[in-house]
């Protein structure tokens, strides 16, 4: 839909913002939506309007990811949208818990938007044993639907696409392209590896990282110079929990196998030249984290970037940034292969010379 279009029929209908959850959940909240017999409108993409919406009905010390929601909640009521999906994911096993903003997310909208709508709320709190199912049925049980064969045919649905979408990604393919079509029932081909001079991994949240003008298109200016880029969609679960195991630390945000455990994975594989963390100023978890990983990532001499971004970020300035951490890691590969070719070429006659040279110098020192 366009940005302003209106919704002529509203009773089976149900409004997604395209943000938080979104970027990850979309794929699972598409089957199940349609199981239960309702048609999906999304919100328009994120451009400046929907930033600058959500702007005004918070403080301005709200995070970026936060304004943008509820821009996006503002868009769907201008359609004309009179039931909107805001779930409240408290924590996603037990202990590993979401950030304060998104586990409140219903409270925050509820307090801020003073217009007539119906908004669908359900809890996922594992550690308080609220579990996935509950989640999906309290969602039903508030849409008016109690039939359980009804709810768990759904449920099964967008378990289906969700797994189709996930395996897809960790093949490689791109975000739009796996989750297109993951909902159209399809499967794309594991795309050809293509061999670049360096590659990254990108520790942010898919909110920050997928959302184009959040991030200013950082996954494709990166494959413009040349990069090849992972993302925390290329790492299975089981993966990332190993990798966080192996670094020596816990799980407890909810997010953290996309950003520890996937920059952990690639760096533990030594499969990267260089990470790049990209996360919301202000935000509290992400700060965690990065320090978390900026530790280990210079215990094994790889460079790490942190990008902070919020709604006045400037892209001349971010992309200075980020072609000049490019241009250090070329210069760095540069140079280490060229030691490598020395090192690899060198005769042994001249090996062994060089060594009685070391040895004569070490003795003049002694005396």
């Amino acid at each position: 839909m366009k940005f302003q279009d209106k919704i002529d029929d509203n009773s089976k209908i149900i409004g997604i913002p395209r943000a938080i959850s979104y970027y990850y959940n979309y794929p699972f909240y598409y089957g199940y939506f349609k199981g239960l017999g309702f048609d999906i409108v999304l919100s328009y993409k994120t451009i400046s309007k929907i930033i600058n919406e959500g702007s005004k009905y918070v403080v301005s010390d709200t995070c970026l990811p936060i304004k943008v929601f509820v821009g996006h909640v503002v868009n769907l009521l201008s359609k004309g949208c009179d039931k909107i999906f805001i779930p409240s994911v408290q924590s996603t096993a037990y202990k590993v818990n979401n950030c304060t903003k998104v586990r409140g997310l219903p409270e925050i909208i509820r307090n801020v938007i003073d217009k007539p709508f119906t908004m669908i709320e359900p809890t996922l709190d594992k550690t308080n044993n609220i579990c996935f199912k509950d989640f999906c049925y309290d969602t039903a049980n508030q849409l008016g639907i109690f039939d359980e064969k009804i709810i768990d045919s759904a449920i099964e649905s967008g378990w289906s696409i969700y797994n189709n979408f996930k395996q897809m990604t960790v093949d490689g393919v791109p975000f739009e392209e796996a989750l297109n079509h993951a909902i159209n029932n399809k499967t794309a081909r594991k795309p050809i590896e293509i061999v670049r001079p360096i590659s990254v991994v990108i520790m942010a949240h898919g909110y920050n990282l997928f959302d184009e003008r959040i991030s200013m298109r950082l996954i494709p200016k990166l494959e413009k110079m040349g990069v090849k880029v992972y993302t925390g969609l290329n790492v299975s679960k089981q993966d990332a929990v190993n990798s966080i195991q192996e670094l020596g630390e816990i799980q407890y945000w909810a997010n953290e196998l996309d950003l520890t455990g996937a920059a952990a994975y690639y760096m533990l594989n030594e499969r990267i030249d260089g990470i790049i963390a990209l996360s919301a100023f202000g935000c509290g978890p992400d700060s965690l984290m990065v320090n978390e990983l900026e530790y280990h990532a210079s215990e094994k001499k790889l460079p790490m970037m942190h990008l902070t971004i919020d709604e006045h970020t400037g892209e001349a300035g971010f992309l200075t940034r980020v072609e000049a951490f490019v241009d250090m890691l070329i210069r760095k590969k540069r140079k280490k292969i060229e030691k490598s070719n020395i090192k690899f070429f060198q005769s042994p006659q001249k090996e062994n010379t060089n060594i009685a040279i070391k040895q004569k110098e070490q003795n003049l020192t002694i005396v």
